[in-house]
């Protein structure tokens, strides 16, 4: 079972990959666009990721965080989870 801080970890990791692709998680939330089982899944997806080192130089790395950096990188395992809670909602 993974630990609290691994859990912790990379939730603070997705939310940071969030803001860097310029979505608030916690607007996403609120708005129903982003329900809790989903969120819980997001952490678990990025915790069995083996890419933990790239994805801290990406986020260190990303101009103007929080800007909108466009797509998460490749290696990001909620790239296409993150590309579709970008798309326009009517």
């Amino acid at each position: 079972m993974p630990s609290q801080l691994s859990l912790k970890q990379h939730a603070e990791l997705f939310d940071r990959m969030a803001c860097a692709v310029g979505l608030d998680l916690e607007a996403e939330a609120v708005s129903g666009a982003f329900q809790f089982d989903e969120i819980a899944e997001a952490v678990l997806r990025c915790r069995r990721c083996g890419n933990v080192k790239a994805c801290k130089k990406w986020l260190t790395d990303a101009p103007d965080a929080g800007a909108g950096q466009g797509l998460a990188p490749d290696f990001c395992r909620n790239r296409d989870l993150l590309a579709y809670l970008q798309e326009p909602r009517d």
